[in-house]
């Protein structure tokens, strides 16, 4: 059995904050066919939880995943069917952002352990999402679902060229309201940061599955550039002077989403 899946904490406000690929921990047997260049976890959103630590005083709820997305990736759906027709990575990942392979030939790990991930991580991450946006919605009106991610800022497999500093994804606009959405790319227009809408990054699953404005729940996705607030290489360290400069814009960009209410 694994572990608990995820660490909650409720908040007072609209706001749920998903951190699915935080996690570092690993299944045995996942970790006993790691390939070498795996080893560092590279693919993590590393240090989310330090970096909007100031979410919990604005009275946002957080879901931070304990599991690495190495075992499953909790913003793919549990079909696996691709989110993007570009590269991308799969529910039961064997290949690495750069396109390296995730495991050592013969190591890639079997269906029994892929469905006691998909049980006991996948599940219940996603259970404990659903239930608070029902309590969220029930109590306000309405509830927003913030699925925050970060991601180094070059990776030519993926997409071309440097990836600006905030990528905000709503699906195309099917996910968020558009005065949310206005908002909220309003607060990433700071100097010396760049921003863009919709762009490489359009949300994952968690976005796109409960993203549902008709019915009160609205749902963005943001993907920010590591360089924003840490090293990208290995060791992969937290650069406070960086990180304070980009939180004063990451809780213009919260606090949007705690006051917001629906027209």
């Amino acid at each position: 059995m694994t572990s608990h899946a995820y660490d909650f904490i409720p908040g007072s406000s609209p706001l749920l904050i998903s951190m699915p690929h935080v996690g570092i921990e690993l299944m045995p047997e996942v970790a006993a066919g790691l390939a070498e260049p795996a080893k560092e976890l590279c693919d993590t959103d590393w240090h989310l939880p330090i970096l909007y630590d100031f979410a919990r005083e604005m009275g946002a709820s957080l879901l931070i995943a304990r599991w690495s997305r190495f075992n499953i990736d909790l913003n793919r759906p549990s079909d696996d069917k691709p989110l993007y027709t570009t590269a991308t990575t799969g529910l039961y990942p064997d290949i690495l952002f750069d396109g390296q392979p995730l495991f050592v030939p013969g190591k890639i790990p079997g269906a029994e352990i892929r469905a006691r991930a998909l049980d006991e991580i996948w599940h219940p991450y996603h259970n404990r999402i659903g239930a608070e946006l029902e309590r969220l919605h029930s109590e306000h009106g309405h509830a927003v679902l913030f699925d925050a991610h970060s991601i180094k800022g070059f990776v030519p497999r993926l997409f071309d060229g440097q990836l600006p500093d905030f990528n905000l994804g709503t699906n195309d606009g099917k996910s968020c309201a558009a005065d949310l959405t206005a908002r909220l790319a309003q607060a990433c227009d700071a100097p010396d940061y760049t921003h863009v809408v919709n762009g490489r990054f359009k949300g994952g699953h968690i976005t796109r599955h409960y993203g549902d404005p008709a019915h009160g729940i609205h749902a963005v996705q943001l993907e920010l550039a590591q360089r924003t607030y840490m090293r990208e290489e290995p060791p992969f360290n937290y650069q406070a002077a960086l990180a304070a400069r980009v939180q004063a814009v990451l809780a213009r960009f919260v606090e949007t989403m705690v006051n917001w209410r629906p027209v």
